[in-house]
């Protein structure tokens, strides 16, 4: 079978709807995308396997290798896209659309294109002869619980020497990212007239006094913790929604509240939690309610690769940029956690990402490909000496 143009691969890749979301109205199956993926790997002679992941049905990473040994590298990416508003879109979020020197499309930017970008770079080289194994690496359900990273992290599996996800950074190395952590406060009081405060227990005054912990906890944060590499320099804590009572003549019953905060290299999420959780842990108590405090889903670790590491020095050399640090996450500390110098580095622009009318411009098409060429070369193809 011979492999598509890369036109073709771009629109079956945006044709396959795949989104991800935490809302099983939206979810759907990434199987399509892998499997297309897979059909078109495997004549260039990749070995392809597909890793269900566990506990998510219809969910699945891809694992295409050429080649064996020590070393190499992984170009990865998801393969899932967020929801969208169809209405809000000037064309066809799933039709591959050309206008104004660019591909519209959901996953144009984030990040379905990568994959074909690869390919074609893959195809006018000749691999028959590498010196390390290069790996396609395709995940599931980046966009909402990173599952499919999990596993194979999890998995200790695949393992290479070099990394790069393909996320938009406009071709600008990415060596520091910060973590993500989504939170619930779930506190539960007791209804009761609001005429004789003694008939109830107000789920709204404790959170009153949750919500006072939980900033003056984000201003110790903010004045212990500074990375000057980040354009928002601190960590930050995001009271995000707030939902509690029922009427005004009524004690509140039970109020919920749902933050996020997003750590600094060096920082640990499970030490945030604990600490969190010792804070809010004597309100209960002080209003006589029931307070439950836990995540939303398991968090993301915030991620750094050194500036002075071979790849990033590589990266850098090739495009022409300093790497930098980005606010988003991204499944790079999975792939470091595996034992793989990391970074992320992709072609679009992160602010089409999550977007309607998302599109990648044709400027950033043949660069890409050619700097995922040199990269092959250089970790794949070429004899590779450490940097000292």
């Amino acid at each position: 079978m011979q492999t598509p143009t890369l036109l073709e691969m771009m629109t079956r890749l945006i044709g396959e709807p795949s989104v991800s979301c935490t809302l099983p109205e939206w979810d759907q199956s990434n199987l399509g995308v892998i499997e297309l993926l897979a059909s078109w790997l495997e004549p260039l002679g990749f070995q392809c396997e597909v890793l269900p992941v566990p506990d998510y049905p219809g969910k699945a990473n891809l694992v295409a290798t050429r080649g064996s040994g020590d070393g190499g590298l992984v170009l990865a990416g998801h393969t899932d896209t967020v929801p969208f508003n169809a209405e809000l879109w000037q064309s066809d979020p799933f039709t591959l659309t050309e206008r104004d020197q660019r591909f519209y499309g959901l996953g144009s930017c984030d990040m379905k294109a990568f994959f074909a970008l690869a390919i074609e770079a893959i195809k006018a080289l000749d691999t028959r002869d590498l010196n390390a194994p290069l790996i396609i690496l395709a995940t599931a359900d980046e966009e909402s619980s990173m599952s499919g990273a999990r596993a194979l992290a999890n998995s200790g599996y695949p393992r290479a020497r070099y990394a790069v996800v393909g996320e938009p950074t406009s071709l600008t190395p990415v060596r520091m990212h910060k973590g993500i952590m989504m939170e619930s406060l779930r506190i539960k009081g007791r209804a009761g007239h609001s005429s004789n405060p003694a008939l109830g227990a107000s789920a709204l005054d404790a959170m009153h006094s949750a919500l006072g912990t939980l900033l003056s906890f984000r201003q110790e944060l903010q004045e212990n913790h500074q990375n000057s590499a980040f354009d928002v320099s601190v960590p930050t804590l995001n009271l995000g929604c707030v939902h509690g009572g029922d009427n005004p003549n009524r004690i509140c019953g039970q109020c919920d509240l749902e933050y996020d905060l997003r750590p600094l290299p060096g920082m640990n999420i499970a030490n945030l939690r604990e600490e969190v959780d010792k804070r809010l842990a004597p309100i209960a108590d002080q209003f006589g309610v029931e307070l439950t405090h836990e995540p939303l889903f398991p968090g993301v670790p915030s991620f750094e690769t050194a500036k002075t590491a071979d790849l990033v020095a590589t990266a850098e050399r090739l495009t022409g940029q300093a790497s930098k640090a980005v606010a988003f996450a991204t499944e790079a500390p999975f792939l470091q956690s595996l034992g793989m110098e990391t970074i992320v580095l992709g072609p679009g622009s992160i602010d089409q990402a999550h977007q309607p009318d998302e599109y990648l411009a044709f400027d950033q098409i043949q660069p890409t490909i050619d700097l995922l060429q040199q990269l092959i070369q250089r970790y794949c193809l070429a004899p590779h000496k450490e940097s000292s």
